[in-house]
């Protein structure tokens, strides 16, 4: 089965820490990971009951690290866009149908939880692979924090072991680089860039690509920017070269 990571993203109240570690170990998960928490004191031990195994190991640590070691970031959000044409919280699933996106992979995936006051920001939700949200009551959708963790632990517990491994971080970055490289060669206008890129974000995230699968995307887009210009692949092959290498 994937690799499974709760992350709490600034929770405010150690005492929904303690009640997501528990419900968390309920369903089999005890991968915990806390940005920028509030402190946990007896409240969050005397919440997480017999899961004090799973807050005492709860790794803390930046919304960098985890964007830079996971194949993929779910952003859970109560807030959805109206339209596909404001790509930033579109297209979202379920719970139930984020474990038939994830089920038959082997990865490390990160589902990030807000904060209980106003949840994910833009830049969080933009740079997630895939938004999820559990449906509600029109007249009181708001879920407290343990309680959302709980439905989406429900929903992907038991989970068997994945089939095929996915690109990693980097190689999906370096992806990514070359699409809007790509963009450039091709005079994609610079005021739709960023939406463009965060669609591109979501297909991706959707389509589970392989280590394969993102090298062939990687030789499309070169053999179509050596139709474009043949002078501009060549120098874009040398860029793209020398920067695998300073990062390797």
């Amino acid at each position: 089965m994937p690799e499974i990571d709760i992350v709490l993203v600034a929770p405010l109240y150690d005492g929904n820490v303690g009640f997501a570690a528990r419900v968390m170990k309920n369903f089999g998960f005890t991968r915990m990971v806390l940005i920028d928490p509030c402190e946990l004191g007896n409240e969050a031990k005397a919440r997480a009951s017999h899961a004090q195994d799973v807050l005492l190991a709860a790794e803390r640590c930046t919304m960098e690290d985890v964007f830079a070691r996971s194949n993929i970031v779910v952003a859970t959000t109560g807030e959805v866009s109206k339209s596909v044409c404001t790509p930033m919280r579109m297209p979202f699933c379920t719970p139930r149908e984020l474990r038939e996106h994830i089920m038959a992979l082997d990865g490390r995936i990160s589902i990030l939880f807000g904060r209980e006051n106003w949840g994910l920001n833009n830049e969080e939700v933009k740079k997630s692979d895939i938004i999820c949200t559990i449906p509600t009551a029109e007249e009181y959708p708001i879920l407290n924090l343990s309680h959302a963790v709980g439905v989406v632990c429900y929903e992907l517990a038991n989970l068997k072991r994945g089939t095929y491994s996915l690109a990693s971080p980097f190689e999906m970055g370096y992806l990514y680089r070359h699409i809007d490289r790509f963009l450039d060669a091709v005079d994609h206008p610079r005021f739709k860039r960023e939406n463009t890129m965060v669609m591109m974000r979501r297909i991706f995230g959707r389509a589970n690509l392989t280590t394969r699968e993102a090298s062939t995307l990687h030789g499309l887009l070169r053999r179509t920017e050596g139709k474009i210009d043949p002078e501009l692949l060549d120098r874009k092959k040398f860029r793209m070269d020398d920067e695998s290498a300073k990062e390797e």
